[in-house]
């Protein structure tokens, strides 16, 4: 792999090699098969002169076997070498579809950026089977070619001046069908881009559909995906047209070709240079090569799609990480110790932060933006343009990211659920931790959801909860994030859509649960407020207060007014 990363050819080659064994035999026994397809003219060629010309019936009997023989051979090695290629083409695609969820879901990110998660599930799925397909038809293409060479031959035997027209007219053939398909390759990748922008916006729309119904924006979000729809289809259609003209160029010259060679064979025969039985050969080897023609012209087709695929997998897999990972691996049970010095990232404007081991404290901002820039910075979505981050003196930055996430845990606002049951969407991230999934459960009243769902916490949720209502689908989420019993857990706003009573108890509950390990919690609720140890206000991307909530309620008005309003 070149030092600038992958690039569509690269893509193309190593999804290959991966397979070469697989290619190797297919194309071997579709050689065999396009030999035997190819001897089948000179065969009856060479009965008539041996055999009907002479009226043998012994000679007729013996050729009679030998096609026998050949149709026998032919059509084994097509079945194995067609289940063989396929199969080639789909282990490819898989490596691809694995390749491309590693680097998605690598803990260093940047893989997404600027891209729809339908975009990234159509390159995963369509683009990484384009470029398996080459893997398929390459196959096929060697065969074609051996097809023409060995019709070549034959005709040589036959005469001379057939097969050099064979010979000599193939390599331009398929010359002229590789700069045809130059304006399909360009529009099929345009047309790929296209699909997969109207399936990233269709997702999109989908996943939000409650939020459109709410706002009444169901008319504008139809307007946006049928204008984006409208752009996919006008690019899948003039793919469709160069795909057309490619076919119909590169059958037109093969026709001609074809034509030519009958012609020679006719006057050859008429001279006497050739007898009955080759021109009846000839003429069968003639009719033949359509068939390797057509099949390299799929090929040919196959191809550019697949170049055009494999650049828009080789940006994704080359996409820059959004954090440059350390090396370093945090302690298996850290203090916990936050600080942040100098922090300016975003809106946020050279923060001064230090965060007791253990202690539970509250960050106060009326600014989303605000919460959002500490929030990624926190869980090393991206690193701070200035000023930096430290986990028990250790920062940030020389931390490993996959590492340091199995230390902290930063639990968004609109975090999703799966569609698994509720027990085991709480228990996804439990894998180290000591707290007891009952424990979690009590702690975010996510048991009195259970209670309430026919099967208990082994009912099954619809996908991303939405069997679930808003406050109900916060306490899962709160509940999972509690159960992965991290040493640093951040919570952004948990329990906005939570009722004032539940959300009380849940207060009340947090802080014993969390008891001996850092707890941050961005949010305005009064109630998760009053139980923290100190609290931090932002204003304006700048620390402007830092006091208990009982001092701040009664001193600043800034603060009451952000958080009793």
């Amino acid at each position: 792999m070149p030092a600038g990363g992958p690039t569509g050819g690269h893509v193309l080659r190593r999804a290959i090699r991966g397979q070469r064994r697989r290619v190797v035999t297919a194309s071997l026994l579709g050689m065999t098969h396009q030999g035997c397809e190819a001897l089948v003219p000179v065969v009856i060629g060479a009965a008539i002169d041996t055999a009907v010309a002479t009226g043998s019936s012994e000679a007729l009997l013996r050729w009679l076997l030998v096609l026998a023989g050949l149709f026998l051979v032919l059509s084994t090695c097509y079945r194995t070498s067609a289940r063989i290629a396929e199969g080639a083409g789909e282990h490819a695609a898989h490596r691809l579809r694995l390749e491309l969820g590693a680097r998605v879901l690598d803990p260093r990110g940047g893989a997404d950026a600027n891209r729809l998660p339908g975009a990234l599930t159509s390159i995963a799925t369509n683009d990484a089977r384009r470029v398996g397909s080459v893997a398929t038809v390459l196959a096929y293409g060697c065969a074609a070619i051996a097809a023409l060479t060995i019709s070549a031959v034959a005709l040589l035997r036959i005469s001379v001046p057939l097969g050099l027209l064979v010979l000599l007219g193939i390599p331009p053939l398929l010359w002229l069908g590789h700069r045809i398909s130059r304006p399909l390759e360009r529009r099929s990748e345009t047309e790929q881009e296209s699909a997969a922008h109207a399936s990233g916006v269709a997702a999109d729309l989908v996943s939000g559909l409650r939020v459109l119904k709410g706002m009444g924006a169901e008319s504008a979000a139809v307007a946006r995906y049928r204008t984006t729809s409208q752009d996919s289809l006008a690019a899948a259609l003039r793919a469709a047209r160069s795909r057309a003209g490619h076919e119909g160029a590169v059958l037109a010259l093969t026709g001609v070709f074809i034509a030519v060679i009958g012609i020679v064979g006719a006057y050859l025969a008429m001279n006497g240079s050739i007898s009955v039985g080759d021109l009846v050969a000839a003429v069968g080897l003639a009719q033949f090569l359509l068939g390797p023609f057509q099949l390299l012209t799929y090929v040919n087709a196959e191809l550019a799609q697949g170049r055009a695929s494999a650049r828009r997998i080789a940006e994704v897999l080359d996409a820059p990480p959004a954090v440059e990972g350390g090396e370093a691996v945090p302690a298996e049970r850290t203090a916990g110790h936050i600080r942040l010095r100098g922090v300016s990232s975003g809106t946020l404007r050279a923060v001064d932060l230090d965060i007791r081991p253990g202690s539970l404290t509250g960050i106060v901002t009326r600014d989303a933006a605000a919460a959002g820039d500490l929030l990624l910075c926190l869980a090393r979505e991206v690193d701070p343009a200035e000023g930096l981050i430290e986990l028990d003196g250790v920062p940030l930055t020389e931390l490993d990211p996959d590492g340091l996430r199995r230390s902290v845990l930063v639990a968004h606002h609109d975090a999703d659920l799966f569609e698994t049951s509720l027990l085991d969407n709480v228990r996804a991230g439990a894998d180290t931790g000591t707290i007891a999934i009952d424990d979690a459960l009590a702690a975010s009243a996510a048991d009195e959801v259970a209670r309430l769902l026919p099967d208990g916490a082994d009912t099954v949720l619809a996908e991303r909860g939405r069997s679930l209502s808003g406050g109900q689908r916060q306490r899962v989420a709160l509940a999972r994030a509690l159960a992965a019993d991290r040493s640093v857990l951040v919570l952004h706003d948990p329990t906005t859509a939570v009722d004032t009573v539940t959300e009380s108890r849940i207060a009340a509950r947090l802080r014993d649960v969390r008891q001996g390990r850092t707890t941050v919690l961005i949010t305005t609720s009064p109630a998760l407020l009053a139980v923290t140890d100190r609290v931090v206000v932002l204003d304006d991307g700048f620390v402007t207060a830092d006091g208990h909530h009982t001092e701040l309620v009664a001193d600043d008005a800034s603060y009451r007014a952000a958080v009793l309003a």
